[in-house]
This record gives structure tokens, C-alpha cells and sequence, in this order.
């Protein structure tokens, strides 16, 4: 089967397209056949091997797969998987998810709704995960409250923009220019282009600022915010969030920096979330599996609208 491969770090143009075996699944795994994979910031950083401690993890010049989100079809089952079967339709996580075929815990799935496709499908774990988690449990959103959303127009920002509506708050999305159409479609109340108005100088107040960018200091956004309001960090600059996660668990602010957990759970509260159109995947651009590099590229020049996703064409 075809996959991704690296040995090296260092530009996009390291990833090659190469001849695997094909996997075999273990007792407690599912073995699918990929349709799409989505690209996170995070594969770029591991293409990149930067910061250092990825190199150690990863370990240099051993050949490694990229990939984590990805959507398709069950190819077979282990003797103990009994939540899905050869033939169904499927969404989830998988190491390595640039590929052809990929074995993955029957825990890291969910049954893709047939109202979505599998490109859309491909990009729901990383993102949509780290928005539900972060508008539901850390926000703790609740009907009537503003939620202000920085990035909404990004692969994160475009699911939390949905969530937060379907959870009824107001909803007043960031974006540039450009995305301002977008983003009002999603839902958003109100949409301020970031190149004409710096929403931390505004005179309203928000229960949450839901932050992806990362391009405003975190005492400026929380100026914004109501007198019990929440500010939450989700990604921005390559793991600004992990410092910051460590500050809050010291310091419990008001300010909240967390990372995402993907579990069985929210995976089906996702499905049904899309199953019933209050949230609608968002695809910027599709990629064959050749030209994963260039996905990369594009998604490390950080101007994605929604999801960047690979279509691995001999699987379709």
C-alpha cells in the first residue's frame, strides 16, 4: 500500500510517497480503508521536528508516518472489536493516517453520518474535539452568553463558531476580510475583520474569548471580558498553549489553557452534531496523497479556511 514517509526533518519536501505493508489489525483494533485525512498544525511541527523534544521522540533518520485525522471505510475487525463491522463507514484518529490503509483502537472511532462526506468527515477529530472541549467544558457555554471566537474562520474556529451556536450563545466571530462571509454563514451573530477593528479595544464585554491566534497578549483579551468571564486558549503559535497549560494548573486564572483528549464520547456527540446539521465540517482545499507536502505547505502558511484534507484516490 502507498503512505507517507519522512526520514529526515526539515522543509515539506522531505515526505515521500512510498511502498508499506499493508497493517494488520490486533484484537482491539479496526483496520480501515482511508478515503480522506485532514492536515493538522501539528503534523507540520513534526515534519519540521521543531520543538527539539519531537526529534527525541520521533527519533532521527528512522523512517516515520504523518497523519492523525482521517475518515473511511472498515476493511476488517480484531475478535474483540464489537462497535463496528467490515463495511461500515467510519471517522476517527490513527497514527500514520496518510496512508492507504491504517489499524487504529476500535476506541478512536466513530460511525460517520451519511449526510457527510468523508473529506469532511476526515478533519473532525483534532479540531472539532478541541472546540467542543474548550466552548462545553472549559468555557462552560451557556444560552444567552457572548462568546467571542479569535481564528473563527480556521480549521478550530470554523467547528467552535457551530458549537457555541448550538449551545445558543451570541456569537461574535475574528476573521480577515476574506473570511467575513464565511464565518456569518457558520452562524456568527456578529464577525469583526481583524484588519480594520482590534476587538481588545471594543467597548463590549464577553462570558468567553475562545482564542486560536494567539496575536493579542492574553491581559488584553482578558480586559474584554465580563467580570466572571473566561478566557481559553486553544493552539496559536506552536505550543504556546502547552506553557500556558502549565501556568493555569499552578495558578487556576481566569485565564485557561488546555490540551484536547479525543474520547468515544465526544467523538459520538460530534457525529451527532453533524448528523443533525447544527455543525456542517468546513473544507478549504483538497490534496491527492502526492501532494501531501504541498498540503503541508499550505497549512503552515497559517491562512486555512476550515480543514486541509487528502483524498487518498485509490481508497474512493
Amino acid at each position: 500500500m502507498r503512505a507517507i514517509v519522512y526520514r529526515d526533518f526539515g522543509s515539506a519536501d522531505v515526505l515521500k510517497t512510498e511502498e508499506v505493508d499493508k497493517p494488520t489489525p490486533g484484537d482491539t483494533e479496526v483496520l480501515v480503508a482511508v478515503h480522506a485525512a485532514a492536515v493538522n498544525f501539528l503534523d507540520w511541527a513534526m515534519v519540521r521536528g521543531k520543538p527539539a523534544f519531537i526529534r527525541l521522540v520521533l527519533g532521527v533518520r528512522k523512517p516515520k508516518r504523518l497523519g492523525i485525522d482521517m475518515a473511511g471505510r472498515v476493511e476488517a475487525v480484531g475478535r474483540s472489536v464489537t462497535r463496528f463491522k467490515p463495511g461500515d463507514e467510519v471517522f476517527g484518529s490513527a497514527r500514520g493516517a496518510f496512508a492507504e490503509y491504517v489499524c487504529t483502537p476500535e476506541s478512536a472511532l466513530s460511525i460517520k453520518p451519511p449526510n457527510v462526506t468523508f473529506e469532511q468527515a476526515a478533519g473532525v477529530v483534532v479540531a472539532g474535539v478541541t472546540a467542543l472541549q474548550g466552548i462545553r467544558d472549559h468555557g462552560s457555554v451557556q444560552r444567552g452568553q457572548k462568546v467571542l471566537i479569535n481564528g473563527a474562520s480556521g480549521g478550530i474556529g470554523t467547528f467552535a463558531v457551530q458549537i457555541a451556536k448550538s449551545l445558543g450563545a451570541d456569537v461574535t466571530g475574528v476573521c480577515s476580510t476574506r473570511n467575513v462571509d464565511l464565518v456569518r454563514s457558520l452562524g456568527a451573530d456578529q464577525v469583526i475583520d481583524y484588519t480594520r477593528d482590534d476587538f481588545t479595544m471594543g467597548a463590549k464585554r464577553y462570558d468567553v474569548v475562545f482564542d486560536m491566534v494567539g496575536n493579542h497578549s492574553s491581559s488584553a483579551c482578558r480586559r474584554v471580558l465580563t467580570r466572571n468571564g473566561r478566557y481559553i486558549v486553544a493552539g496559536g503559535p506552536p505550543f504556546r498553549g502547552i506553557g500556558l497549560w502549565a501556568l493555569s494548573r499552578l495558578t487556576k486564572p481566569r485565564q485557561i489553557a488546555y490540551l484536547a483528549r479525543p474520547t468515544p464520547t465526544d467523538l459520538g456527540v460530534l457525529g451527532e452534531l453533524m448528523s443533525s446539521g447544527r455543525v456542517t465540517p468546513v473544507v478549504d482545499r483538497t490534496y491527492r496523497l502526492e501532494e501531501t507536502s504541498e498540503a503541508i505547505r499550505h497549512v503552515a502558511a497559517g491562512h486555512s479556511r476550515g480543514k486541509v484534507v487528502i483524498a487518498v484516490s485509490s481508497a474512493t
